[in-house]
């Protein structure tokens, strides 16, 4: 037989042998073949394995919470004319209404335009009844009325909200965090976060932390009064760089920063505002902004200059400008006087611990949150790791235990090495691509998918038996055509079996009933790398065994 017809004759074979070479190579080869391995770098490095594990396996919290805020739909059909075209001015006047009417930040109110060209108007704050957002969006000459208000927001926000917070977790190096919506029955929306290694309070801070951050300028007014202007926000911020420590090797204490690049849209803006307000100029080093207990005491200081950098409208930092030729910085304020900052528009966020400088950087890179969540209506659930240990334990143990019993019970079963053996490494071998699989994408394991691997190693040898069985119950197999034509049989009834499975738990793992989409998931899973790889290459292989062909 040339090589040719030795590929030919086992190429289910070779495929099987092909998968699991790249399952072993993701499971235990550092970074995997994923070339990205930045998010799951904590867990290359302290397990054997590139397998990430969830809360059941790891310790960790899960949270369950709703967003806080009101809608109104199609507020506005005059904003969008019938070819799509929206003016923004009537959506802009409609916002502009709202902070006014109903007293809110600009971050606590929006009027959009949805997917289905409708306008939606929506306030995230708790102290607006719907009788006030009505009267405000009738205020705006916009079509609502209280019955056209309902709670909660759209779906354009939560799915904001959700790529936020996973940025958030992502960038605060919590590997293995998820972020995804549930929905109730009575068409109630919430969103779960599950983070391993976490306390409960650690992610709630995390999380109530809107993320709203702006620089804020702090100086005399024409009145003689200090007074307050915002002269940056985060979308005028085009890059962030990790936080840096400085002041290691001069006088005074060390302190850290955050650099950040402005858009060069902003930059001009930003700078020509530094030099009106007398920043680059009489203001220069000028910020004796009194702190005590770490908040900054605004009646006082008269005659300051100071860039504030405000998270969620608390002071989290203030300074000055620096001039080159006073050695106070890195010359920022000469730069903007000069006019040439602007061509390359990047400086220091100032933070008072390396714990608001890594939150600082975190809500840059991430952005804001464009709702609160509501946490009086959340639900909890936290677990220790050391039981989530105890818990991994115990799901080797019974890993281990299904195995030889599955084995112990086949072997009984056929008495017969040649065939037992081979079903036994094939449902293995089934288990170890799906475990490569599960490394590749960076799947986080819990006690529902341990279920599931269980369930896949009993329906893998079930369909294995039914191979068996067929092949051999009907008399000795004495060429490969008999052999084919047994095969065939044996694997229409597979086949049905696998459709009926695969039909009964998609449900289970499309919608949201939480640890039983794991387990859904990874059954459906095994039943095609059964059907597809090993199953046929488990034919071959017995086809071999019994005809020598």
């Amino acid at each position: 037989m040339s090589a040719l017809d030795a590929i030919k004759g086992n190429w289910r074979v070779l495929m099987l042998v092909l998968f699991l070479t790249f399952a072993v190579v993701a499971l235990f080869v550092p970074g995997g073949i994923v070339a990205d391995d930045s998010l799951a770098e904590e867990s290359i490095e302290s397990g054997p394995t590139n397998l990430e594990f969830g809360l059941s396996l790891d310790g960790g919290t899960r949270i369950r919470v709703p967003v806080t805020g009101m809608t109104a739909e199609n507020v506005a059909p005059d904003a969008v004319s019938d070819n799509g075209e929206v003016d923004q001015q009537r959506l802009d006047s409609i916002e502009s209404t709202l902070y006014q009417e109903l007293g809110v930040d600009q971050a606590d109110a929006t009027v959009d335009v949805q997917d289905d060209g409708t306008v939606t108007a929506e306030v995230f704050v708790e102290n607006v009844t719907e009788a006030e957002f009505a009267a405000a969006l009738q205020k705006a000459n916009a079509d609502a009325s209280e019955d056209d208000i309902r709670d909660g927001v759209t779906e354009q926000t939560r799915d904001q909200m959700i790529s936020t917070i996973q940025t958030k977790i992502n960038e605060a190096g919590l590997s293995g965090g998820t972020v995804y919506e549930a929905s109730t029955l009575n068409d109630e929306h919430y969103i779960v976060v599950e983070v391993p290694n976490m306390d409960s309070n650690e992610l709630r801070t995390l999380l109530s932390e809107r993320g709203v951050v702006q620089v804020v300028a702090y100086y005399p007014g024409e009145d003689g009064n200090q007074t307050k202007k915002p002269v940056l926000t985060n979308e005028d911020i085009a890059s962030v760089d990790a936080p840096e420590l400085r002041g290691e090797d001069t006088p005074g204490e060390p302190y850290y920063v955050v650099p950040v690049q402005v858009r060069d849209s902003s930059a001009s803006e930003f700078q020509q505002q530094m030099n009106d307000l007398g920043f680059t100029s009489e203001g220069v080093g000028k910020c004796d902004l009194p702190e005590e207990n770490g908040n900054f005491q605004f009646g006082e200081g008269s005659g300051s200059y100071c860039l504030l950098t405000e998270v969620d409208n608390e002071t989290v930092a203030a300074h000055s400008m620096g001039d080159t030729s006073s050695g106070g910085g890195s010359g920022l304020a000469t730069n903007m006087r000069r006019g040439n900052w602007a061509n390359d528009p990047s400086f220091f966020m100032g933070a008072q611990n390396q714990q608001d400088a890594q939150s600082l950087s975190v809500n840059l890179r991430a952005g804001s949150l464009r709702a609160p969540l509501d946490f009086e209506n959340s639900q909890i659930y936290s677990i220790e790791p050391s039981h989530a240990e105890q818990f991994k334990q115990y799901s080797l143990l019974i890993g281990l235990l299904s195995v030889i019993t599955v084995s112990g019970v086949v072997y009984a079963r056929y008495t017969d090495t040649r065939v037992a053996l081979p079903m036994i490494v094939t449902a293995m071998a089934e288990v170890v691509i799906l475990l490569g699989f599960a490394a590749l994408i960076r799947m986080p394991l819990d006690l529902s998918h341990v279920a599931g691997f269980i369930a896949v190693v009993g329906t893998g040898v079930d369909d294995l038996v039914i191979i068996a069985d067929e092949v051999m119950d009907e008399g000795d197999v004495n060429s490969a055509r008999v052999f084919q034509s047994r095969f065939r049989k044996a694997f229409w009834v597979i086949g049905g079996a696998a459709a009926t499975t695969v039909v009964a738990l998609s449900p289970l793992a499309v919608l949201s009933l939480g640890d039983l989409r794991g387990f859904a998931i990874i059954t459906i899973l095994g039943v095609f790398i059964g059907v597809i790889i090993t199953r046929p290459a488990y034919g071959d292989i017995l086809r071999r065994l019994l005809t020598n062909q």
